[in-house]
């Protein structure tokens, strides 16, 4: 709540303060003129109106210091009428803006300021006064507290909203991630494995310069047909990666902050520390990032709202070395084909990464990549 008591007044703040200001300066009003009938002198009397209106012009600023407002309304009501109205309006908002237990500190202020207040102006049937003014001061009271909890609910049903969207998002990625790694991987080997085959028979017939014509016709097939289905397998794997990139744009080591500050808007601690000076080439920028990436969704799954820290340090010749540490629960759920795929993403790339338990009973994902000079 302090920072919607300390944010930039809107237009719409500015219409309630106006209708707030101009309902309190009424009934200040109506109350002093009820209270010059009150046996005191023509001095106590200037002195309730115009300390009334000097409080009225005090509500302009009771979002900034309600609770200070409030115990100096309650000092003034003490012998003010036209205080009446300012006053309630404080008390609502320290309801709206603080804890439960400093608005039952001003509240009980005020009530002690309202018993002194019968003494001062000498008012009739004290009792009738007292059941009154306690009962309109738990109103106000119990609105305001009603504004309070409705503005809490709203801004938590937001925020797992935002949290949700986030999670959702880096869970998106991270699943497409794994399925174009899996497909790639998986177009890799038939690839490799019918290259294989066209390095063989070429091979054979280089050797054998004495092959018969139907065996070198039935080589020259094979090469042929083989050739032909890696450049249909080549497709496919261009197809795949030629998904369309507003779904999915390939990151840089320097979205790496934009990262980190996605999972803070979802409600995770994180830690970044950034030292990495240098023109860093763009695989192992991008690896780096997804090995955050896999580290920030492993803990928004199985450790949310615990604190995690990133450490990201390396320079040219001396490699790249990532860190993703947040508390374990006891019990880590997922069949960990993110971590493998981690693996060999990092393997690509000639680098390492490892991750398991520390014995402080952290969960720590480690990646080194190498950075050439």
């Amino acid at each position: 709540m302090t920072e919607s008591a300390n944010r930039r007044r809107s237009t719409r703040d500015w219409v309630v303060d106006s209708i707030v200001f101009v309902l309190a300066v009424l009934l200040g009003l109506w109350t002093y003129s009820d209270g010059e009938k009150d046996p005191v002198n023509s001095g106590l009397l200037a002195l309730d109106f115009y300390s009334g209106i000097a409080l009225c012009l005090a509500l302009w600023f009771r979002r900034r210091w309600p609770v200070q407002l409030a115990l100096i309304a309650a000092v003034i009501s003490i012998y003010s009428d036209a205080a009446s109205g300012p006053t309630l309006v404080l008390i609502m908002t320290v309801a709206i803006y603080k804890p439960w237990r400093t608005s039952l500190l001003v509240f009980a202020v005020n009530a002690l300021a309202l018993l002194a207040y019968i003494q001062v102006r000498h008012k009739n049937d004290p009792e009738a006064i007292v059941i009154a003014a306690i009962a309109i001061y738990l109103a106000v009271a119990g609105w305001g507290f009603y504004i309070r909890s409705r503005r809490q609910l709203l801004q938590t049903l937001r925020d797992r909203a935002d949290r949700a969207e986030t999670v959702a998002t880096l869970q998106a990625e991270q699943a497409q991630l794994r399925a174009r790694e899996e497909i790639a991987r998986e177009m890799h080997d038939v690839l490799g494995h019918r290259l294989s085959l066209l390095s063989v028979h070429a091979g054979a017939l280089a050797y054998r310069p004495d092959a018969s014509t139907e065996e070198v016709a039935g080589a020259a097939e094979i090469i042929r047909a083989s050739a032909h289905q890696a450049l249909q397998d080549l497709r496919e794997v261009i197809g795949v990666l030629r998904a369309p990139v507003g779904e999915l744009p390939q990151p840089t080591f320097a979205d790496l902050p934009l990262l980190v500050e996605g999972s803070r808007r979802a409600g995770l601690p994180v830690d970044l520390t950034l030292d990495a000076p240098g023109a860093m080439p763009d695989h192992v920028g991008r690896t780096a990032y997804r090995i955050v990436q896999e580290g920030l969704t492993n803990a928004l799954k199985h450790a949310p709202g615990e604190q995690v820290t990133i450490t990201v340090t390396g320079a040219p010749g001396n490699g790249l070395e990532v860190e993703v540490r947040n508390p374990a629960p006891n019990r880590r759920r997922g069949d960990g084909q993110g971590l493998k795929g981690l693996s060999e993403r990092a393997a690509l790339v000639d680098g390492r990464v490892e991750h398991g338990r520390t014995p402080e009973g952290d969960f720590r994902l480690f990646a080194w990549l190498p950075w050439p000079a």
